[in-house]
C-alpha cells in the first residue's frame, strides 16, 4: 500500500507524449487533492480573444473604468461553462473562497467578478473556464505512467510569466530542459 501524496497547491507539468491533446504542454495548478480525487486549473492555455469584460457583459455585470483587462483561460475539459478565479491569498469572497494554502486561493462565485469589475478583488488573479478533474487514484496512476511531473507553484510562474513560457519555466524549476524530455516511460 502506498502512502497518499497531497499535490494540493502544486503544479502539474504535462510530459511530451501526453495522450490527451487538450493537455499537450499543459501546466495545471492543483486546487484540491485527496483520496477522493483531484481538481485543478490549467494556467497556460488562454482562450482565443475572450477577456474578463466579455464575461461580465454575458453575465450582465457592469464594467467600470477600473475593470482590469484579464485574459480568460481554458481551465480544463470539465464544466467548461463554469468560471473559476485562481488568486492570491489576500482576497476572500463574502460567499465562498477555497483557501488552497497560505499563498493561493480559488473563488468560483459571482461576487469575485463583481469585485473585479469595480477594480476591487484580488491583487493577482487568473480567470479560467472549466477545470481538470481526476477520480480516486487516477492522477497518481497518470503520474506513475510518466504523464505528469510535479513542482512547486510560485506567484511569479502562475501570475507573471507569459502563457507561452509557463511550461518551460515550470520544467526549469526542476532543472529539466524541455529538449531532454522523452515521451516514453522507462521501467527498471
Amino acid at each position: 500500500m502506498t502512502e497518499q501524496i497531497d499535490l494540493t497547491g502544486k503544479l502539474l507539468i504535462a510530459m511530451p507524449g501526453m495522450g490527451d491533446p487538450r493537455f499537450a504542454h499543459a501546466v495545471i495548478y492543483i486546487c484540491a487533492h485527496s483520496e477522493d480525487g483531484a481538481m485543478g486549473l490549467m494556467i497556460n492555455k488562454p482562450t482565443d480573444d475572450l477577456r474578463l469584460r466579455d464575461l461580465l457583459e454575458q453575465l450582465s455585470i457592469k464594467s467600470t473604468p477600473d475593470t482590469r483587462d484579464i485574459k480568460v483561460h481554458f481551465g480544463g475539459p470539465v464544466e467548461h461553462g463554469r468560471g473559476f478565479v485562481l488568486h492570491d491569498y489576500g482576497y476572500h469572497s463574502s460567499i465562498s473562497t477555497l483557501d488552497v494554502n497560505e499563498d493561493f486561493a480559488m473563488t468560483a462565485t459571482l461576487d469575485i467578478l463583481e469585485d473585479l469589475a469595480e477594480g476591487r478583488g484580488p491583487g493577482k488573479a487568473l480567470m479560467a473556464l472549466g477545470y481538470a478533474g481526476w477520480g480516486p487514484g487516477q492522477l497518481e496512476a497518470e503520474i506513475s505512467e510518466n504523464g505528469w511531473l510535479t513542482c512547486e507553484a510560485d506567484h511569479d510562474l502562475v501570475f507573471q510569466t507569459s502563457d507561452t513560457q509557463k511550461w518551460e519555466k515550470a520544467l526549469k524549476t526542476l532543472g529539466i530542459s524541455a529538449l531532454a524530455l522523452s515521451a516514453e516511460a522507462g521501467h527498471a
